[in-house]
């Protein structure tokens, strides 16, 4: 089960979770606390990007932070830069990259089949380009702005089309942060609905752990929590 808990309430969250006293845990790569009651867990609170937990206090703070967010599907993308969670440029790419009897990408058929005539060599070539306009594009942001996060939600099996070793933007980058939402169609909007998702906490608890969290008032849902897109 999950619910949201806007950024503004977050310390009256957290004196609740001191007064059931209950512990926590930080998880610095996934940017989330693991909520345990007498050792067992119970569940847990993906912070806001745009806060931080301070190991010395054992306080979750505000802090300006800029971040960029990059969702790529079949033929489809979204890139965008924000500012303290305030967006300030985006991209939304496409490419002819389906096949439509097949239903699949040129990418996912090309690993099943094998290269075939002028229409996949179009799809193809469409991919080519698609790909390195969205490297380009976040390369730029990462070149002229001051970037924090670089928030991803697309298959790892497209990493090897959009990181390009020795360009500034790599796999390895430790400022790297997985959406925790599904993304099914990566819009100039979803970009922003789940920029407005990331500002806001996520409390993740199983349905038998309910219990510990029913004094909470006026949780809204999140988006689906993301998955491996099957697309590719």
């Amino acid at each position: 089960m999950h619910r949201l808990i806007k950024a503004d309430t977050l310390p009256a969250f957290l004196e609740w979770v001191a007064d059931k006293a209950m512990e926590w845990e930080y998880l610095p790569v996934q940017h989330k606390m693991t909520i345990y009651e007498s050792g067992t867990r119970v569940g847990a609170l993906r912070l806001p990007l745009n806060y931080q937990w301070e190991e010395e206090t054992g306080k979750i703070r505000p802090k300006q932070r800029n971040w960029v967010l990059f969702m790529v599907r079949a033929g489809i993308a979204a890139v965008g830069y924000f500012e303290n969670g305030n967006n300030l440029s985006h991209r939304v790419f496409r490419a002819y990259m389906v096949r439509k009897k097949q239903g699949k990408s040129q990418i996912k058929y090309l690993k099943t089949k094998g290269k075939s005539r002028a229409g996949s060599r179009v799809r193809l070539g469409e991919s080519e380009v698609f790909f390195q306009e969205i490297h380009d594009k976040i390369t730029a942001y990462l070149r002229h702005h001051p970037v924090d996060v670089i928030g991803y939600s697309c298959s790892k099996t497209l990493w090897p089309y959009i990181f390009n070793a020795g360009t500034g933007f790599e796999k390895e980058d430790p400022r790297l942060y997985k959406i925790p939402v599904h993304v099914q169609h990566p819009t100039y909007q979803t970009l922003l609905q789940v920029n407005e998702t990331l500002q806001a906490a996520t409390l993740e608890f199983g349905e038998e752990l309910s219990d510990w969290f029913r004094d909470l008032k006026g949780p809204d849902e999140p988006p689906d929590r993301d998955k491996e897109d099957d697309q590719w």
